[in-house]
């Protein structure tokens, strides 16, 4: 299997989290969150290096120019992270190529597992225009009226929730997040984007526990799960 490159979301400030240290810096058992995020990443062996688009005014950013034996580069994002995400597509090493696949990740998402990201890139790689990893709605879904009440029930048949690694080729990639920039349309992932332009990116079915950090309590869980795997595997 070639060679690939990840491309890690890192510009956002976390206000929905809250307090002065964007959320994918928080300390969790003395290291960033993003550690685990490009940990998990670079553990993969066809994912040759990450590059990580962080603020311009960016003064937690660890400063690694490696991780895991594998380069990390960094680049300016944006005010979004369409934004950010396209910068980094430009700031890509030459080697990688308008034709090669990348992937797309969350810089507080730092659970995934290896057999998630295996699938993502075999299946993701044979489908003509990528894949995302995604988890069915289980939950009923309600919808919300002004006033707090419920309006109605909404049918979650055929519904997913996207997550993260998303998997493009590096052009069409960019040629999309430009596009739905241009039409002044705010992207929430790289699959709305290909959306746009009418293409059908695959669904592969990840498991729920690639979460993403948004809150405390999701950082508690975080913690709650790496503590528990460290006991399992008998790490200290």
């Amino acid at each position: 299997m070639p060679g690939i490159w990840a491309v890690v979301a890192a510009a956002g400030r976390g206000t929905r989290f809250g307090g002065p240290v964007p959320k994918q810096y928080l300390q969790v058992d003395g290291q960033p969150l993003i550690a685990y995020t490009l940990a998990a990443l670079l553990a993969h062996p066809v994912v040759e290096g990450a590059m990580v688009a962080v603020s311009a005014d960016d003064a937690d950013w660890p400063g690694w120019t490696s991780f895991a034996g594998k380069p990390v580069r960094t680049c300016d994002g944006g005010e979004t992270r369409a934004r950010s995400v396209l910068s980094a597509l430009e700031a890509l090493p030459t080697e990688v190529k308008a034709d090669d696949f990348v992937l797309v990740h969350d810089a507080a998402r730092p659970n995934l597992g290896q057999q998630d990201l295996q699938q993502l890139l075999e299946r993701g790689r044979n489908d003509p225009v990528g894949a995302i990893l995604a988890a069915p709605v289980r939950d009923t879904l309600k919808r919300a009226g002004s006033d707090g009440g419920i309006d109605g029930t909404e049918p979650r048949e055929r519904l997913w929730r996207a997550l993260t690694p998303q998997l493009f080729r590096r052009m069409q990639l960019a040629r999309a997040l430009e596009q739905a920039a241009s039409a002044g349309l705010e992207v929430t992932d790289e699959s709305m984007a290909m959306e746009l332009l009418g293409l059908r990116p695959l669904l592969i079915e990840g498991n729920e526990d690639n979460f993403k950090v948004t809150t405390p309590t999701d950082l508690a869980r975080f913690e709650y799960m790496l503590a528990r795997s460290r006991m399992l595997t008998g790490q200290q």
